[in-house]
């Protein structure tokens, strides 16, 4: 399960619908939304190989 830092609720949620996905520089994040509040969250993973 993927794991993100919510700016709303200001600590380590986990991340509810994860997407992953590539961007434009070549790495690798993990996008959905904040297990509490809604709020989007968005984890960057490292390159992308």
């Amino acid at each position: 399960m993927a794991e993100g830092r919510c700016m709303k609720c200001k600590k380590q949620v986990e991340i509810k619908d994860p997407k992953d996905l590539v961007m434009k520089n070549g790495m690798k994040a993990v996008q959905g939304v904040c297990g509490t509040c809604g709020t989007k969250v968005f984890r960057i993973i490292g390159k992308a190989k």
